[in-house]
């Protein structure tokens, strides 16, 4: 719902000209239904890139930790999370491209489809299997800084939270405090996503709903303050999707006993070479 209203005010802000307006004018023309239209694509989409995302940056973490070794691992974990969600996202967004589609196309042309059933064959007669990837590299552009910042801001805020604001070690702490370190680690990083992320949104959901058109022409269309359009709402929405998320993925963990290793500390040989240990 709240995506609705962020990608309207993208694509229309004239109509929409804020999120307040945006909830108003869609009720009085579409009624209360209007406010899910999309919702078949938008769960169907980000189930399977959330899915890709999360499993994808567990392999790409161990991966890229074993290639540097338990020092480099340490000393260079911002730049591990960095690169292990970036190469996730990049295969989570082909799994995502199709849905994200077919859901501004619902959400942004009124009478051009209603449901997904309905939105992917027309899209697919007309354009072929183009039309649900050539938003793929503009969603790169989006998810991708979007998604290093989610991990490496969640990982870095757990670690601080743990040094500077818990009260005691994590090993001592409940799996509830846990959790709940979690979730509000997971919005602070929710909140920069949307920042970083926002200007290639809206490009992504104009480029969605006009055809023929590229990354370049909507950009120089939306212009330097346009591409900030709905930000206020996307920060709303993606906070909360990103604690969220964090606090479901971190609980399902803790549910089937998975690993769920504690916030990283200098490995016992790298604090003898700096003169650390006695």
């Amino acid at each position: 719902m709240q995506k609705t209203k962020s990608l309207n005010i993208n694509v229309d802000p004239a109509k929409y000209k804020s999120i307040i307006t945006g909830f108003s004018v869609t009720i009085r023309e579409d009624g209360v239904r209007g406010l899910a239209k999309g919702w078949a694509p938008t769960f169907i989409g980000y189930s399977m890139q959330g899915l890709c995302k999360f499993g994808f940056y567990e392999v790409f973490k161990i991966l890229y930790s074993d290639l540097l070794g338990e020092e480099n691992t340490y000393l260079w974990r911002t730049s591990l999370y960095l690169a292990a969600s970036a190469s996730a996202e990049f295969f989570a967004d082909i799994a995502l491209a199709p849905m994200e589609a077919c859901k501004v196309r619902i959400q942004t042309q009124p009478g051009y489809a209603n449901t997904l059933r309905e939105c992917a064959p027309k899209m697919y007669a007309e354009e072929g299997l183009w039309a649900f990837y050539k938003g793929v590299v503009p969603l790169w552009m989006r998810q991708i800084p979007y998604t290093m910042m989610k991990f490496a801001c969640f990982e870095r805020t757990v670690e601080m939270l743990y040094k500077f604001v818990v009260p005691k070690p994590r090993s001592e702490c409940s799996k509830p405090e846990q959790l709940m370190v979690t979730f509000v680690a997971g919005y602070i990083a929710g909140v920069f996503c949307a920042i970083v992320s926002h200007p290639a949104d809206s490009v992504v959901s104009v480029l969605n709903k006009e055809k023929g058109s590229t990354a370049a022409q909507v950009l120089k269309k939306l212009g330097p303050m346009g591409v900030w359009k709905g930000l206020f709402a996307r920060i709303i929405m993606i906070g909360t999707l990103t604690a969220l998320q964090w606090f479901i993925y971190d609980s399902v963990k803790v549910y089937f006993r998975l690993p769920r290793p504690p916030p990283p500390e200098m490995p016992e040989s790298l604090k003898k070479k700096l003169g650390l240990t006695e």
